[in-house]
Parts: C-alpha cells; structure tokens; sequence
C-alpha cells in the first residue's frame, strides 16, 4: 500500500498541518492547494509545502488527518 502524506512545515521544522490519503489524485490535488494558498511572505520566511510516501499508517504523523478513500 502506498501511502501520499502532504505536510505543511513552518520555520521552525514544526508540522503546522497533515493529511494523509491512499487516493493519489486527492493527495495532489492537495498538495497543489496547499503550494497555491502560501503567500510570498510565507515562503520568505521559510514556510515549505512537501509530499512524500510510505508503507504504512504506522509512518504517518500521529496529528495527520488521515483519509482512507
């Protein structure tokens, strides 16, 4: 199984926002959101939209909303 985790990364490294899907196109569909809505002085400051895969639900961040569709 293939998990997409899209996470959404303040300054200081701290997770701000997670959500986890098994639904590929929802999970891009997020991702591009997420990039779309940073404002440029959020990125001045360091603030940083990542997605990345995993295994399991065991390797997605315990404050993730997971949506398992």
């Amino acid at each position: 199984m293939k998990i997409w985790v899209n996470e959404q990364i303040d300054p200081g490294g701290i997770i701000y926002s997670c959500i986890a899907s098994c639904n590929e196109q929802a999970a891009m569909d997020c991702h591009q959101t997420w990039l779309k809505s940073l404002t440029d002085q959020q990125k001045e400051e360091g603030w940083v939209v990542q997605i990345r895969t995993v295994d399991s639900w065991e390797d997605v961040p315990v404050n993730a909303l997971k949506i398992s569709y």
